[in-house]
């Protein structure tokens, strides 16, 4: 068994990784995109429990 954390669509970790023109990018909690970034799961762009995880995906911290 995993370490607790759920798996599959229904997945609610608080990290969003969305794909734009400019790559895969996750917004994790207290940045100003996390609010304003929907995530469409039929794109590829899903959500994300660790900075780790996300990384491992392909997506970065959006630059700025």
């Amino acid at each position: 068994m995993g370490r607790g954390s759920p798996t599959g669509a229904n997945r609610k970790c608080a990290i969003k990784g969305n794909i734009s023109s400019s790559g895969k990018i996750y917004h994790v909690p207290g940045s100003r995109s996390l609010a304003k970034t929907d995530i469409d799961e039929s794109s590829g762009e899903r959500r994300f429990c660790t900075e780790d995880e996300a990384r491992a995906a392909g997506c970065r911290v959006p630059r700025g």
